[in-house]
């Protein structure tokens, strides 16, 4: 999320939160460029109107350099060049201030499911359906706890990529203060339950499902 009003930040973070959403917050569009990992975000919400590089330079960069992420600005200006600037360069949806919060999730929700292959094939027997954060195997729940459902998710959400482990650290554990150690014995677990083991170690580097 890309706002410089911090109540407002407060606001959507708390309420996205209670709902099992995950919020990171930047205050300027050159901050977020320089700190987000772009590529495993599901949307971007933006004011227009941040210091440093406004919410529609900061969108018009990520669409340059190859991310489809949907985007929804929320702002309180009402000139209709900011709303053909915004759909110009690249936005999904446009929520004027003030709003309320329960539209602006119905909004994330429409496009965030559109553009969200729901269940991703892992191999013939296993898949995951990210929606609802289950482990298929043939079709069936497979019995895996939180934390080992969030690593699957943040793999697969990279699936053919490799995930740094301390992507995986601050994705599954948040603000906890945890060692590689501690993600390789869950790992180990999470293996342990399954009957193929598709969860590849790339040393030195990290986790990756192909």
């Amino acid at each position: 999320m890309l706002e410089d009003d911090n109540f407002i930040c407060e606001q959507i973070k708390t309420y996205f939160e209670l709902n099992n959403h995950l919020v990171d917050i930047f205050n300027d569009g050159e901050d977020l460029l320089d700190k987000a990992i772009l590529e495993h975000y599901d949307i971007f919400l933006f004011d227009i109107n941040t210091p440093k590089k406004n919410g529609i330079d900061t969108l018009q960069y990520i669409r340059q350099i190859g991310i489809d992420t949907p985007a929804i600005f929320l702002t309180a200006m009402s000139d209709m060049e900011f709303v053909k600037k915004g759909y110009a360069v690249g936005c999904n949806d446009y929520v004027r201030k003030p709003f309320d919060l329960e539209e602006v999730e119905l909004r994330v929700m429409q496009l965030t499911l559109k553009n969200i292959k729901t269940t991703v094939e892992i191999t013939k027997n296993y898949k995951f359906d990210l929606s609802k954060m289950q482990l298929l195997y043939q079709n069936n729940q497979v019995n895996i706890n939180q934390k080992e459902k969030d690593i699957l998710y943040i793999l697969l959400k990279n699936k053919g990529e490799t995930v740094e482990p301390n992507i995986i650290i601050n994705y599954v554990w948040e603000e906890v203060n945890v060692c590689d150690n501690t993600l390789r014995t869950q790992i180990k677990k999470l293996r342990s339950k399954l009957k193929e083991n598709f969860i590849e170690n790339i040393r030195n580097v990290g986790y990756i499902i192909r």
